[in-house]
């Protein structure tokens, strides 16, 4: 009896043993460039580590893009941090140099897949302070959709080259009832394109002069703003699209309402399931006066914050999703250039579906791509709140594209400025 007992406390134990081991590890992960897609993919790839890493378990909090930056915000200030959170390029600044994100410089040098990675995954991630708080999953280069079928009866036959092409075909497309040239992204996340158009417009690359000296209220780049300010006033682009997102763009494209859209590779993925690959193809960026074009090209990749009390299994959790089988997946899915240099080999990205990116991507000379200043601590804020406002005010007549030109050129210049300051640039 007493062998009996023994043997029963004995299993008991190893039971509540084995219990507690499998609720020892839990990972909270945050997702913040949602959609249910895109979410449901993720969790496959989750389910997967969890089947291969018996113990380990993922908490997933999915944001809703529109409000991201606010909600995620108001989580870490309240102390409600993540173990690993999906990052975008310009929030970077803020969480990095504020010490909250892990160096993950000593977790790669261990990691056998970082042989395979592109030079500019180690580059973009490590651009705060020289440190690797984030690894990116993928780029996001702008190239210009446009719709044969909608150019056709407009009496054009090719993408536009140049902004007065540009310009040209956006009056010609709009003349024909119910349709316009441009998708316009006037809500969250519409910066990167506004800016860029101020870049092609003035003939410059970047954001700043040597001295730190913002170059957005230049004449070439106010013009550049006036240029999309114009489009919605004719009414180039639909009158609800001065609150449009990334959702309603790729829409508009798709349904045939508005021609063109410049976008990165993510948009390709909602357009190739509702168009025919014969109705529509993606063109290089426009060209300003200068003859060179500037497609933005941003990132997003995953982090860890500092804090974290499971470093070791969110490392494994990282790693897993940015091997280079789970990357070109991950790629494929969400629309962005995988990382590995081994993805240059697969068939699916050398279809005529991507020949606009890669159109960029092989002519330096002509397309000089530009990045975020994601070193900057309040560049986040700047994106997603202020410069959503001014576009606005902007396009509705509001405010002249000048002020708004002068009033971001002052703000960046003095983040710059003060950053360059820090570091003794």
């Amino acid at each position: 009896m007493r062998k009996n007992s023994l043997l029963f406390a004995t299993a008991i134990g190893l039971a509540l043993s084995a219990g507690s081991a499998l609720a020892d590890s839990t990972i909270k992960m945050v997702e913040v460039i949602t959609s249910p897609p895109r979410t449901e993919f993720l969790k496959k790839q989750i389910a997967e580590f969890e089947t291969a890493n018996p113990g380990v378990k993922v908490e997933l909090v999915s944001l809703p893009w529109g409000q991201a930056f606010e909600k995620f915000l108001t989580m870490v200030q309240a102390g409600d941090t993540p173990d690993i959170v999906e990052m975008p390029e310009r929030w970077l600044g803020l969480y990095g140099t504020n010490g909250q994100l892990e160096d993950l410089t000593p977790y790669m040098a261990k990691w056998g897949d970082a042989a395979t990675l592109g030079d500019r995954a180690k580059q973009f991630g490590s651009v705060v302070d020289g440190k690797q708080y984030m690894l990116p999953y993928g780029y996001y280069l702008r190239a210009m959709f446009w719709n044969k079928k909608l150019f056709k009866e407009a009496g054009l036959d090719h993408a536009p080259t140049t902004l007065d092409e540009f310009m040209d075909a956006n009056k010609k497309i709009s003349a024909i009832n119910g349709k316009y040239g441009y998708c316009l992204r006037g809500g969250p996340g519409g910066f990167n394109g506004v800016q860029m158009f101020m870049n092609i417009a003035n003939g410059k690359g970047g954001y700043f002069k040597e001295d730190g000296t913002a170059t957005l209220n230049e004449e070439g780049s106010v013009k550049g703003l006036e240029m999309l300010a114009e489009i919605y006033k004719n009414g180039y682009a639909p009158k609800d699209s001065v609150s449009w997102g990334f959702n309603e763009i790729v829409t508009g494209f798709y349904s045939g309402t508005c021609a063109m859209l410049d976008q990165d590779p993510d948009a390709l993925i909602g357009i190739a399931e509702k168009m025919s690959p014969d109705d529509f193809a993606v063109a290089p960026m426009p060209t300003g006066p200068s003859g060179k074009s500037y497609p933005t090209l941003g990132y997003a990749g995953w982090s860890m914050f500092a804090n974290s009390d499971v470093k070791e299994d969110a490392w494994k959790l990282m790693s897993s999703l940015l091997s280079p089988a789970n990357n070109i997946g991950w790629a494929k899915e969400v629309g962005v250039l995988p990382i590995h240099t081994s993805a240059a080999d697969d068939p699916h990205f050398k279809t005529e579906q991507f020949k606009g990116w890669f159109d960029e991507l092989s002519n330096p000379d002509k397309f000089e791509f530009v990045t975020p200043p994601v070193h900057l601590e309040n560049l986040g804020n700047f994106y997603d709140q202020v410069s959503v406002k001014n576009f606005q005010e902007v396009l509705l007549g509001q405010r002249t594209a000048k002020e708004i030109a002068d009033e971001w050129s002052a703000f960046l210049t003095k983040e710059q400025q003060d950053w360059m300051a820090k570091n003794k640039k």
